[in-house]
């Protein structure tokens, strides 16, 4: 039981309630309701595998960085709680229960995996060669609204199928935006060490207000998909309390005082992706 606890940690698995609900709000509005419990069911379990895979491929490919930054020195796979060998181990499971997933799911999310694939292994990669690379996580996590989608309607490239990659932009710049700030505590690290950031390329400041543009951005995308999928009102309710809480999440965090970060990263994004959830949840039942 330790190890799983172990290995649990160190892909933060408890950190996947950022993104499963918006592989939700994907299935939600191509069903246009609730879909089939089978449909629940793979959705669910492919979510929470590419999220293993990713984050057991991120933590394998920067085992040697975390072990020099003092922020992820404990973790589990720098102090030896895991082998490379289990973490190696876990991450393939979970990249064959994600094809198992997309398999039962439909024809097209099956032909697009090796695409899902490049993402959720080659993202770890991105912050080596770009200061972008914070765009190419969002850009990964927004992979999960339109898999669910593709997964319900087998189709993607038709007309109606707008708010699919509407819901790609709203979670590329929503996940882009609070990655640039969470980067801002480790700028001098990534200045030594050579890596790419908003804030080692631009500084704190320019990373904190290209975060703000990015989540302007969202609200704006946001306001799209409520039009183009003739949301009812629980929706905007909900898109009014997430711009409060993107708000919140700005006013916490200050070029001179990074004291809040976490409260702005874990929990106000954690309170958005569950808000958007609720509404979407409430704007196809509620009249």
């Amino acid at each position: 039981m330790k190890a799983i606890r172990d290995y649990l940690e160190l892909i933060k698995f408890e950190h996947t309630i950022f993104a499963l609900p918006f592989a939700y709000l994907g299935m939600l509005l191509a069903a246009q309701g609730w879909p089939t419990w089978g449909q629940f069911f793979w959705i669910t379990i492919a979510m929470a595998a590419a999220r293993t895979l990713a984050m057991g491929s991120n933590r394998i490919a920067d085992r040697w960085l975390d072990a020099r930054n003092p922020r992820t020195a404990q973790r589990p796979l720098i102090t030896g709680a895991i082998s490379p060998h289990t973490a190696w181990v876990g991450t393939i499971i979970a990249g064959c229960v994600l094809a198992l997933a997309a398999w039962q799911l439909s024809t097209l999310t099956f032909i697009l995996l090796p695409g899902a694939y490049l993402f959720l292994i080659g993202y770890s990669f991105s912050k080596r060669f770009t200061w972008l690379s914070h765009f190419v996580l969002g850009f990964t996590d927004g992979l999960a609204p339109i898999g669910a989608w593709a997964a319900i309607r087998n189709s993607l490239f038709s007309s109606q199928d707008l708010p699919a990659w509407i819901l790609l932009g709203v979670v590329t710049f929503w996940i882009a935006g609070f990655d640039m700030i969470y980067a801002c505590q480790d700028i001098d690290f990534d200045r030594q060490e050579g890596l790419q950031s908003m804030p080692a390329r631009f500084g704190i400041s320019a990373a904190l207000r290209f975060s703000s543009i990015c989540h302007i951005i969202t609200i704006g995308l946001l306001i799209s998909l409520g039009f183009t999928s003739q949301l009812n009102w629980p929706y905007w309710i909900g898109l009014v309390i997430t711009a409060g809480l993107l708000t919140w999440e700005h006013l916490l965090v200050k070029p001179d005082d990074l004291s809040k970060l976490d409260l702005a990263f874990f929990n106000i994004n954690g309170y958005i992706s569950i808000t958007l959830f609720l509404a979407i949840l409430g704007s196809l039942y509620i009249p």
